[in-house]
């Protein structure tokens, strides 16, 4: 089940079904989709995604999946991916808190985040050994860009799971905290971001985007940073940010 509540021009789109662990079926993969194109729709500034209980997502849920039938090509390039692709490109900043299992498409929805803090007590890995499946959604690119191939094949070959701590400090992911400051934190961060000037942060994002994709180089990438600077010039709140600093007040912004 997937709930979707705004308030504050903040999305909190919760994976809720915590008995198994928010592992995610094609149905509820839909639902994530939808959730995100209604909040969208609503214009929310921020968006925030949890998952209830004690994980985040355990990954897929295979409990009725005969592998001799499976549609793997069409589960993960028709499905997975998509959803994947239209939630890292949503329209405003994204974050999501982390806790305990966070594999397979779960990890996969993390690496489409913007920012994601994490309990320190959160699983985080490859658990596909056992399974004579291998790393999806995403995985394997992350891992090797921040881990390298030999921590990377360490993991997929042993079945290892980082924790929320290790996570964080190999560079995976934003911020580690408690397991019961994570929720809090993000909030919070998430509540400024949909309060802040969301034009420059999206920005930003497509700036990160294409340097990741398109792996440019240094002065490439300035180029498209003066370009966005200068577009930003013709908005309310960068003409806000700056008469608000000139006046030593705290600024005013709405996303224009």
């Amino acid at each position: 089940m997937i709930d979707l509540t705004i308030a504050d021009d903040l999305a909190h789109v919760v994976l809720n079904a915590p008995a198994k662990r928010n592992a995610l079926d094609e149905a509820a993969l839909r639902d994530i989709g939808a959730a995100y194109d209604a909040a969208e729709a609503a214009g929310v500034r921020a968006l925030l995604l949890r998952g209830e209980g004690p994980a985040f997502c355990a990954g897929r849920d295979i409990s009725g999946v005969d592998p001799r039938e499976d549609d793997v090509l069409g589960y993960l390039g028709g499905l997975v991916t998509p959803l994947l692709r239209r939630m890292s490109a949503f329209p405003a900043p994204t974050f999501a808190a982390a806790q305990g299992a966070c594999l397979g498409v779960g990890l996969g929805l993390l690496i489409a985040t913007d920012v994601v803090y994490v309990a320190d007590s959160a699983k985080i890995g490859s658990p596909f050994a056992a399974l004579g499946a291998t790393l999806d959604s995403g995985g394997h690119a992350l891992f090797y860009e921040r881990l390298g191939a030999h921590k990377t094949l360490d993991l997929i070959y042993t079945g290892r799971l980082m924790s929320g701590t290790e996570a964080v400090q190999s560079g995976l992911f934003s911020r580690v905290l408690p397991a019961e400051e994570v929720l809090a934190a993000t909030q919070d961060a998430a509540s400024r971001a949909a309060a802040g000037a969301t034009a420059a942060f999206l920005a930003s994002k497509r700036l990160v985007s294409r340097i990741r994709d398109e792996r440019l180089a240094l002065w490439e990438s300035v180029e498209l940073e003066n370009a966005a600077q200068a577009a930003l010039g013709e908005t309310d709140d960068y003409r806000e940010g700056f008469a608000a600093f000139q006046q030593k007040r705290p600024p005013l912004f709405t996303g224009a």
